[in-house]
């Protein structure tokens, strides 16, 4: 057991009047020692208690500064974070500000494009129109033309000696050689020349139109007899399609600027030549209507 002062103080009292004091106040004299020894003891135990919660509390106090400590570190390092993160918003800030001044730059020249491309787009679909009801009456013509030769050559139609196809303003006549030669000639028969001259007064009326005459042939050999006129198909075609040229100019009265004519030969031709029929398709003369370059 451990002795304070105060405990040895409170002995030697005790000893020094036990000899002379009565048994009742000895007694008494104990019993508070007793109680003072209990008291002390009870201090004891509470100045132990302190002390280890003292230490304890030093012992969080250092936790704490340490917690402290990190806290300020990261703090610090916070505000460092921080800080960046404001110079890079001025920095986005500004960006954004150049990039919305070329934005509305962009944007207002934009404007002016498209403003300007519907100004002609506009004018485009003006001129298309235009262009439409020229080509429409273009056609309109192309179609009045083809309606009175047909109403012009209607018994040569049906006896299948002309024929006449229009297609996407290019008006074609096709005439059987039959009608307009002899076999192997290149001088036009008086049936051929009256058929020629209800053509060539239609198509005179046809203005703003190139009239193109083709000669062609089937693939039988010019005969020996006609050769020194007519050494191949080629020669005859392009005779047969002149001959017809110089009709249109000198009796139709057509402008000599509007006409042209090719002999094509036996090299474009309609049917096989492998029959009487098919080559009979391919001897003819075409005079084909279009607009002019």
């Amino acid at each position: 057991m451990k002795f304070t002062l105060p405990m040895l103080l409170l002995l030697c009292c005790s000893l020094l009047f036990t000899g002379c004091v009565s048994e009742g106040v000895h007694r008494q004299k104990l019993e508070e020692n007793a109680h003072l020894e209990e008291v002390i003891r009870s201090l004891q135990a509470d100045y132990e208690a302190l002390q280890y919660d003292k230490k304890q509390l030093t012992s969080r106090n250092d936790d704490l500064n340490t917690q402290l400590l990190e806290s300020i570190k990261r703090s610090g390092l916070l505000q460092q974070d921080l800080d960046r993160a404001r110079s890079d918003l001025a920095r986005i800030e500004k960006v954004l500000q150049d990039r919305s001044a070329e934005a509305g730059a962009a944007l207002a020249s934009m404007r002016q494009t498209i403003d300007q491309l519907t100004e002609e787009n506009q004018q485009m679909a003006a001129l298309m129109e235009q262009e439409r009801q020229a080509r429409q009456a273009q056609l309109d013509e192309i179609q009045g033309t083809y309606n009175e030769l047909v109403g012009k050559l209607e018994a040569e139609i049906d006896r299948g000696e002309v024929t006449i196809s229009e297609l996407k303003g290019k008006l074609t006549v096709n005439v059987v050689d039959q009608i307009l030669f002899d076999s192997g000639q290149a001088e036009l028969k008086p049936a051929g020349l009256e058929v020629l001259q209800r053509i060539g007064d239609i198509l005179k009326t046809a203005n703003g139109k190139e009239i193109q005459v083709e000669g062609h042939t089937d693939n039988v050999p010019i005969s020996p007899r006609l050769q020194a006129t007519f050494p191949s198909n080629w020669e005859l075609s392009t005779a047969r399609a002149t001959t017809v040229l110089h009709f249109l100019q000198d009796k139709a009265g057509i402008s000599g600027e509007r006409l042209s004519a090719v002999g094509y030969g036996e090299y474009h031709p309609l049917a096989s030549n492998s029959d009487a029929t098919g080559r009979r398709q391919n001897r003819r003369i075409q005079i084909i209507l279009v607009d002019q370059k």
